[in-house]
């Protein structure tokens, strides 16, 4: 006889990408009470081998690969970035149609 009720959420089946919603209800909710001192982490790969503190932050467009099932991809700057730098343009003379707004985490360095 199962015990969850409908009020529970449902199992979440492996790993999924976080979104910004889901990251403002984590610092709202769950890591409320958590010190503001506390260090961001990030894992360098998905198996944890290796983890840099988290440092910096970018507005960008990320595009997976399509043999990586989304899991890994490219990064892109934003179409405003790209209209007020010929540099840029010149460095990514081609967006994938397939890029969507991301928030990107960066380590030091």
């Amino acid at each position: 006889m199962s015990t969850s009720s409908p009020a529970e959420p449902a199992p979440v089946r492996g790993d999924q990408p976080l979104t910004l919603a889901v990251l403002r209800r984590l610092v709202d909710n769950d890591w409320a009470r958590m010190p503001g001192t506390t260090l961001v982490v990030l894992s360098t790969d998905p198996e944890g081998n290796g983890f840099s503190p988290f440092s910096t932050y970018a507005r960008a467009r990320y595009a997976p690969e399509p043999e990586a099932d989304d899991l890994r991809g490219e990064v892109y700057p934003l179409e405003s970035e790209l209209a007020r730098d010929a540099e840029l343009r010149r460095l990514f003379p081609q967006v994938p149609d397939s890029a969507v707004a991301a928030l990107v985490l960066y380590p030091p360095g």
